[in-house]
């Protein structure tokens, strides 16, 4: 069977603002480190005054992981909502100039592009401060069949699991990709994504999702469990691949009855860790896509994520493809 995409991914349509920051301007302004919350727009001019001078590009979960696939040499679309306004033009061209297929018809009202407000610390934590506006007005019109059923895997995004015209916009895309036999994966992002839908989110995953992904906090707060073996044992039998990331000590898979424990790939300085689980999605589902191995598609992810944590950026500043050959992994 051909298909003339490798992945389409469904997620918020944002533009990051990323910055240098210490654990003291964290608590100056009530941050949570190392979280995502979601903030206003009074409340992200505020904070956009107050923090260093950063680099602005277009960003999203979802979107870096379609800029990951693309970066891999992979063929890749995004369905995502920005406003007709500046930013949104802004992540068109983003998107297009990587290769990436951008068709969702921009927000006409109020609501301005989304846009992520990211705190770095020296460490390579990063906590971010979301605005949504135009990202969370996705709706069922804005998923195209057509789009759907020519990608070989359907990639969702967590974060846009919150508003519930967005959750119907996740149910008819899973819906179009299972009736034709594509692979529906879906990223947890976030544990605070996962507290606020547990129920929701496990019922979605026991009876639509094929390939699931998600940090250590994230699986253990989907199973309320401190212990990662537990957690792990409790996502086994619900869907058919589970790819859990650890960190610096790599991902593991679990297929079936089979476990593959994966290390990371060296980095020689962690500088900032926005974007690593975006990226190692990419890796992982272009290799499973190509057919290969699941342990081969951790170590793709795990190529990549090493990459985009090298520097700040949610994107790889290095060709992903080419760093793949050197590695033996394309």
């Amino acid at each position: 069977m051909s298909f003339s995409r490798d992945v389409v991914a469904i997620g918020n349509a944002i533009v990051d603002v990323i910055a240098p920051a210490d654990d003291a301007f964290l608590e100056a302004n009530a941050l949570a480190k190392g979280a995502m919350m979601l903030i206003d727009a009074c409340k992200g001019e505020a904070l956009y005054r107050r923090m260093a001078p950063g680099i602005e590009s277009s960003g999203g979960a979802a979107a870096n992981t379609v800029a990951g696939v693309a970066s891999l040499g992979g063929r890749a679309a995004f369905v995502g909502k920005v406003a007709a306004d500046q930013l949104g033009e802004v992540f068109a061209h983003d998107m297009r100039a990587i290769g990436a297929c951008f068709e969702t018809p921009p927000l006409a009202g109020a609501a301005g592009t989304g846009r992520c407000l990211v705190n770095v610390t020296p460490d390579g934590e990063r906590t971010m401060c979301t605005y949504l506006g135009a990202a969370n007005q996705l709706n069922v019109d804005d998923v195209a069949p057509a789009l759907i059923e020519a990608a070989q895997i359907l990639y969702l995004e967590g974060y846009l699991f919150d508003p519930p015209q967005a959750r119907r916009a996740f149910a008819k895309a899973a819906g179009l990709a299972r009736a034709a036999g594509r692979t529906i994966a879906l990223t947890l992002s976030d544990a605070f994504v996962v507290e606020r839908h547990r129920r929701a989110l496990l019922e979605f995953i026991e009876t639509e999702v094929d390939l699931l992904f998600g940090n250590e906090a994230e699986i253990g707060s989907l199973f309320e469990a401190r212990d990662f073996g537990a957690a792990a044992t409790a996502i086994r039998g619900r869907v058919r691949i589970a790819a859990l990331t650890r960190g610096a000590r790599g991902s593991v898979v679990l297929a079936g009855g089979e476990s593959f424990e994966v290390a990371a790939a060296p980095v020689d300085a962690v500088v900032d860790t926005t974007g690593a689980g975006d990226q190692y999605a990419a890796g992982f589902m272009l290799a499973l896509a190509r057919g290969r191995p699941l342990e081969a598609c951790a170590r793709l992810g795990g190529l990549a994520a090493a990459e985009v944590i090298s520097h700040y950026g949610p994107r790889p500043q290095t060709p992903l493809a080419a760093l793949a050959v050197a590695h033996g992994l394309d």
